[in-house]
């Protein structure tokens, strides 16, 4: 997949949940439209997902093209019969660039897509251009987010995830309408798994929530993070933690903020415990309002609180609780 001439089009890939369409979606057209006025290419959206889905917003946030394969198969997310479609359909229609959200399913699909399509991957963008050459150019952090790396994929197509959040969501335009091409599924079993359940866990998405109550270094157990949990529920919120905790085993990933995380803009971000490694600030530090909690005054975290309480988390966190607490009124 070389021959540069073939490949025509700026694809998004728009996960669908049974939500629907996956916000990511909509900055992507954003981004991508700018992408595809520089070199003089057509925005176009392509979406897996059930009969009878709604996509009339991908066209009314810009997208010149939507596709829709369609399928009953498709009511529940699942990466290899998602990989079989989207597989088949890029070399079916050529794309120069597809562009698919960092999200956990995202993560997950879209290196099975590359590898299938013998093509490059460019993982967790923060950032898309176009250079001097007229050349697509994808930005991504590096060496342990110490740098920028600007990658420039010579194979076709030209495949990257980024990041959710990164860019602000394509304008709607409600009424507008553009062409929409109906494709029935090209498969439709699941190769080499079965689906023996779906379980729904209750788990809140970091991403949206307006309140983030945050983990670092200065929980020290498992145990611990109870405290935190509490004061996330009192204050009808959602528990988030540094890289740190998750390395150790305290934390699960996929609460974890910062460059090698989520990137989250919470109405208000509290900050326990965490120092302020440059990495977890560039994931949180676009918050409206930071709050941070660390015994140590000289903590970088400081420097991007809007309030800071200088004290022992394990002291002030839970008098937080008790003072917002919904019991209390």
């Amino acid at each position: 997949m070389t021959n540069e001439k073939t490949y025509k089009g700026i694809l998004v890939l728009c996960e669908y949940t049974d939500k629907g369409i996956h916000r990511v979606a909509y900055e992507l057209l954003n981004k991508g439209r700018e992408i595809a006025d520089k070199l003089g290419q057509p925005l176009e959206a392509l979406v897996v997902a059930p009969e009878g889905a709604d996509v009339t917003e991908l066209m009314e946030r810009g997208a010149d093209r939507v596709y829709h394969i369609e399928g009953e198969c498709f009511r529940v997310s699942e990466e290899i019969l998602y990989k079989e479609n989207v597989v088949a359909f890029v070399e079916e229609y050529s794309p120069m660039v597809c562009l698919i959200g960092a999200t956990e399913f995202g993560r997950s699909a879209a290196p099975r897509i590359a590898c299938a399509l013998g093509t490059g991957l460019t993982a967790d963008c923060t950032d898309l251009a176009v250079n001097e050459a007229g050349e697509f150019i994808q930005v991504r952090p590096a060496f342990s987010d110490n740098i920028l790396a600007h990658i420039k994929t010579v194979t076709f197509p030209k495949f990257c995830t980024v990041r959710y959040k990164e860019f602000a969501e394509a304008g709607r335009n409600e009424g507008r309408r553009t062409e929409l091409k109906t494709i029935e599924a090209y498969s439709t079993e699941i190769k080499g798994c079965e689906i023996v359940d779906v379980t729904d866990i209750g788990a809140k998405d970091i991403s949206e929530a307006d309140v983030i109550v945050s983990a670092g270094r200065g929980v020290k157990t498992k145990e611990d993070m109870a405290i935190i949990e509490a004061l996330a529920d009192a204050l009808g919120g959602t528990v988030g933690a540094s890289r740190a905790l998750v390395d150790a085993g305290i934390a699960s990933s996929a609460i974890q903020v910062g460059y090698s995380g989520h990137r989250v803009k919470p109405i208000v971000y509290i900050a326990c415990g965490i120092s302020g490694a440059p990495q977890h600030m560039a994931g949180m530090k676009e918050s409206d309002t930071i709050i941070a909690i660390n015994k140590d005054p000289s903590a970088p975290i400081f420097n991007i609180a809007d309030y800071g309480i200088v004290g022992d988390l394990y002291e002030v966190v839970p008098a937080l609780t008790r003072r917002f607490s919904r019991k209390e009124g």
